[in-house]
């Protein structure tokens, strides 16, 4: 898990980040009084809470397994960001109750130029740190790292729809139209956190891997049909960047242990070459006894018990 830990300097990375576009978004806000730039300020913030809760769930993730933990620590991550998709959708609603004061009761934009030129810089260090970011986390298998650069992602488009908002209300003068990018730019976060709070729902629920990862898993196993081997009980789920996959291996009863042994070790080094950073456990079952076929599902009665699970 050396490799999980170095992704901790990615998630300092977006706190530092965070701390130089609060600073500059909040002093636009201040020269300029705009709802939209406090809209972008207040994104920032949750940015910086974000990129903080990323840095412990990595740093909790990267641990080794142990005896209480035999499967490791990698589902940290998903809390990391449901948490983070959590921050977004509160971010929103905070925004929405501001714009709308604001619609209600708008005020004329003071200094936009100056201050739509500060964002325009916060914009490009938040966009230069979700390009770094997006690439690490799809080349480490971090979801953590992946919603942190989406989360900035989203603040790189939020600033852009404040820049417009904010210009055209002060070429037009119609001062709703800050409000009104607010609200627009509000409902684009919400979007936003529901695909990341979604993602980490999935994932903490144990969902199977993709139909495509699925598909090799299974050409693997079938590869060995002409030699009346068959399977069954195929199970998946994903762990932040770990896959475990478990099935039964049917062979004819006259094999020996040895042949049985050597046959599933094939298997399973087939599988962890084709899916990286899989756990494969495999169990071996002779094809003649009716009892292998009546093993494949995850829970069973106890033998003699007549119950249902």
């Amino acid at each position: 898990m050396i490799e999980r830990r170095g992704l901790r300097g990615y998630a300092a990375l977006s706190v530092v980040a965070a701390l130089v576009t609060i600073g500059l978004k909040a002093g636009a806000y201040l020269l300029t009084g705009s709802m939209g730039l406090l809209s972008d300020a207040l994104e920032s913030f949750v940015n910086l809470i974000a990129a903080l809760v990323a840095f412990f769930a990595l740093s909790v993730a990267a641990r080794p397994a142990d005896e209480e933990h035999a499967y490791g620590h990698t589902k940290a991550e998903y809390f990391s960001s449901g948490f983070e998709g959590t921050l977004i959708l509160a971010a929103a609603a905070s925004i929405v109750a501001v714009a709308v004061g604001r619609l209600i009761d708008p005020q004329p934009i003071a200094e936009p130029g100056l201050g739509l030129a500060i964002i325009g810089i916060a914009s490009v260090v938040n966009l230069g740190v979700a390009r770094v970011l997006l690439r690490a986390g799809r080349r480490h298998e971090s979801i953590t790292l992946e919603a942190d650069a989406q989360h900035l992602m989203t603040d790189v488009w939020t600033s852009l729809g404040v820049i417009v908002g904010v210009g055209a209300a002060a070429i037009t003068g119609w001062h709703r139209l800050d409000a009104i990018v607010a609200i627009a730019v509000a409902l684009n976060v919400i979007y936003a956190g529901y695909r990341l709070l979604r993602r980490s729902l999935l994932g903490l629920l144990d969902t199977s891997l993709p139909e495509e990862t699925l598909g090799q898993i299974k050409s693997i196993l079938e590869s060995h049909g002409k030699a009346g081997v068959r399977y069954h009980a195929l199970r998946t789920r994903q762990a932040g960047a770990r896959r475990f996959i478990s099935f039964h291996i049917l062979v004819p009863g006259d094999w020996t242990v040895q042949r049985g042994h050597d046959l599933l070790e094939e298997i399973e080094e087939r599988i962890r070459e084709t899916v990286p950073r899989s756990v494969v456990d495999t169990h071996l079952e002779p094809i003649e006894d009716p009892v292998s076929w009546e093993d494949t599902r995850l829970e069973r009665p106890a033998q003699g018990t007549g119950q249902s699970p």
